[in-house]
């Protein structure tokens, strides 16, 4: 750690900043029919914990790293299937070819800055391999995923380390999720302002199994924003293509990360993942060219669980006709996570450069001016 630099390490909890914010309900929008889990976070499906390190050095670093663990064991030993859905390809996904490939995640899923997804990966994968049972491990696929936070972070200086990385996982807890400004979304933009962290989470009604979906965003992207259908983005004057000549055609990313604990195959895992991408649409992106759109979902229940020395998996999924209540809980937590990442987020400066948090205030006056919100 540099002598220069503050590092805060949040696991499941507020800070001072994100009460002085709000969520996306705070303001009446609450997207779709079903409710949400207890925190309306990730954290909702069992097991799961969210641990994130913020990373603040001098005037230029504005980064850190979310680290988002799959359940409480050893997640190489017990391995959970999963599945990566890319809806546009720009970025650097590390990890992706194989756990598409045998269905399964055998590390954690960490989130940080462009520059920095081959040091956390390094990180990560001696994190693991000290981890107890690992001892003859000589070959592990760590999962990192990025957006560019290059505007406000000093991206060059690829200032994630090792300690960064080790923080993160090692204070992920379930519970509350700190939001915006946080962890991997420091340094985030997304249409035009701060974009950042953020997390939802629903429930399926009994008759329908009575699962948790959690989804958690990392949110670094362009577009048209809209609110519940409100025309936020164009409403307050910000908003991609606004200026043709400027060629801002909504370009970034977002990493998207989708726990349940349905029962499913990597199969329908996969197909989860791609309805993510729906949820994205609704708040205004167009997947631009420059952007990388990617969604890893996993299955934390039982019934699926790979140990890493099984000769046979006897599993126990749901059918195909059983899994559209989890389809239409994924669109409507991804929506209002990336919501939550956009309204929890704050005013950040850095880089020589400030991106401002989204008036709240202003926002609640086009929702109801277009009959939603409160």
């Amino acid at each position: 750690m540099r002598p220069s630099s503050l590092v805060l390490c949040l696991a499941a909890m507020s800070t001072p900043l994100a009460a002085q914010r709000a969520r996306a309900r705070d303001l009446g929008v609450a997207p779709g029919v079903f409710g949400p889990g207890a925190n309306n976070a990730i954290t909702d499906v069992a097991g799961v914990r969210v641990g994130q390190t913020t990373v603040t050095e001098g005037a230029g670093v504005r980064t850190g790293v979310t680290a988002i663990v799959p359940h409480e064991g050893n997640a190489y030993l017990e391995r959970v299937p999963a599945a990566i859905w890319v809806g546009n390809g720009f970025g650097k996904l590390i990890g992706a070819t194989q756990a598409n490939e045998l269905g399964e995640l055998e590390t954690p899923i960490l989130l940080t800055c462009t520059l920095c997804v081959w040091k956390a990966a390094d990180a990560l994968t001696a994190w693991m391999l000290e981890q107890p049972g690992m001892e003859r491990v000589r070959s592990i696929n760590p999962v990192v995923g990025e957006t560019n936070d290059g505007g406000l972070n000093d991206i060059r200086a690829r200032p994630i380390t090792a300690a960064h990385v080790r923080a993160a996982l090692e204070s992920a807890t379930g519970g509350a999720v700190a939001e915006g400004s946080v962890g991997a979304g420091h340094g985030t933009v997304a249409f035009g302002w701060k974009g950042g962290i953020g997390t939802a989470s629903r429930v399926l009604p009994p008759a329908l199994g009575g699962y948790t979906v959690g989804v958690l965003v990392q949110s670094n992207f362009g577009g048209v924003l809209q609110v519940a259908g409100a025309p936020v983005g164009q409403e307050l004057g910000q908003y991609s293509f606004k200026d043709v000549t400027s060629r801002d055609g909504g370009d970034g990313s977002i990493m998207m990360v989708v726990a349940t604990d349905a029962p499913l195959s990597d199969r329908n895992l996969r197909r989860v993942a791609s309805r993510a991408m729906l949820g994205l649409g609704r708040t205004g992106s167009s997947a631009s060219n420059g952007s990388g759109d990617y969604v890893i979902a996993f299955s934390t229940a039982k019934e699926v669980r790979r140990a890493f020395n099984a000769r046979r998996l006897e599993t126990a999924e749901l059918a195909n006709e059983e899994v559209s209540g989890v389809f239409e809980a994924v669109v409507e937590a991804t929506e209002e996570a990336i919501y939550n990442s956009l309204f929890q987020a704050t005013t950040v400066t850095g880089n020589g450069r400030t991106v401002e948090a989204i008036p709240l205030d202003r926002v609640r006056e086009v929702l109801r001016r277009y009959g939603r919100g409160k």
